[in-house]
C-alpha cells in the first residue's frame, strides 16, 4: 500500500511577502522600489523612483505605501541619513526594518547602481532573507540621546579643565599644586582675575575663601608666574566654558511605557 505524501508547510519566515518596498538611502534622497503582484502572466513587478529626503516628501511616500498595502519596508542604514526614512515610515504604521548595507550588497558580479540596489533590497525583503538591525522604541531612543549627550558634555568639560591647567602650567602658575581642584570658587575667582589683568600674587591669593585662606603663603608662591598676553587669550577662548560652573540641565519629562515603568522622553 502506497503511503500518502505528507505536507510540510513553510515556516512563517520562509513565506514570500506579496507587497514590499525598499529604500536605498543617500544624503539628499532615496531610491524607492516597490514589489507588487499583478503583472502580466502573474509576474511580480518592480516600480522604482527617487524621493527627496525631506519630511513632506517622505510623509507622502509613507501615505502612498500604506495605500498600496505594503507589508514590510526595508531601509538601508547609510550613516545617519536613514533616520528620516525610518522614523516617518514607522510613524505611519508601516512595518519597517533597518538593514546594514554591508550585509545585503556584498554580491560578486552584480552591477552597482542606486536603482538596482533598491530592486535588490526589495527582492530580498519579499523573501524575508534580511537580518534587521535593532532599533529601540521611540521612548528609549530619546532616553539614549539624553544619556549620550550627558556623557559627551562630561567629557568636554573634563577636556576643558585639563586644557586650562595646561595653560596655567605653561604660564608657570602652579595653583593646581595648592588647590585640590580648579573648579572651586576660590580658584575660579583667581583665574578670572588673572585674565582680567591682575598679576599681583598677593592680591590673587587674597581672593581665597574658606579653608583656602590658610594656604595664603603657598598660594602666593604658586601664583607667581608669567601670565602674559598669550595665556590670557588662550585661557579666554577654548577653556572659557570650563571656568563657568555648569548648570544642571532640566530633567526631561517622563512618560509611561508598557510594563508600568517611567522613562525620560
Amino acid at each position: 500500500m502506497r503511503a500518502s505524501p505528507a505536507e510540510i508547510p513553510d515556516e512563517e519566515h520562509e513565506q514570500v511577502l506579496d507587497r514590499v518596498a525598499a529604500v536605498d538611502v543617500a544624503k539628499d534622497s532615496g531610491m524607492v522600489c516597490t514589489r507588487l503582484p499583478g503583472g502580466a502572466g502573474g509576474r511580480r513587478t518592480s516600480r522604482v523612483w527617487q524621493v527627496p529626503a525631506t519630511t513632506n516628501a517622505v510623509s507622502d511616500l509613507a501615505a502612498q505605501l500604506v495605500e498600496l498595502g505594503v507589508e514590510k519596508v526595508t531601509v538601508e542604514s547609510t550613516s545617519d541619513y536613514w533616520r528620516i526614512w525610518y522614523y516617518l515610515l514607522e510613524a505611519a504604521g508601516l512595518d519597517v526594518q533597518l538593514v546594514n548595507a554591508r550585509d545585503v550588497k556584498n554580491v560578486p558580479g552584480r552591477p552597482k547602481t542606486d536603482k538596482l540596489d533598491a530592486v535588490w533590497l526589495a527582492k530580498l525583503t519579499e523573501k524575508d532573507m534580511l537580518r534587521p538591525s535593532f532599533v529601540p522604541p521611540a521612548p528609549i531612543r530619546v532616553l539614549r540621546d539624553y544619556t549620550r549627550m550627558r556623557v559627551d558634555l562630561t567629557r568636554d568639560r573634563t577636556r576643558n579643565w585639563q586644557r586650562l591647567e595646561k595653560l596655567l602650567e605653561d604660564a608657570l602658575i602652579k595653583i593646581s599644586s595648592v588647590a585640590s581642584t580648579l573648579n572651586s570658587v576660590s580658584t575660579r575667582d583667581m583665574v578670572e582675575a588673572l585674565i582680567a589683568g591682575q598679576h599681583d600674587p598677593q592680591a590673587l591669593a587674597g581672593l581665597a575663601r574658606g579653608r583656602m585662606r590658610r594656604k595664603h603663603t603657598a598660594l602666593v608662591e604658586a601664583l607667581t608666574g608669567r601670565f602674559d598676553t598669550h595665556p590670557v587669550r588662550s585661557a579666554d577662548t577654548p577653556a572659557a566654558p570650563a571656568r563657568r560652573r555648569p548648570r544642571r540641565p532640566p530633567a526631561p519629562p517622563s512618560r509611561c511605557v508598557p510594563g508600568g515603568n517611567r522613562v525620560a522622553t
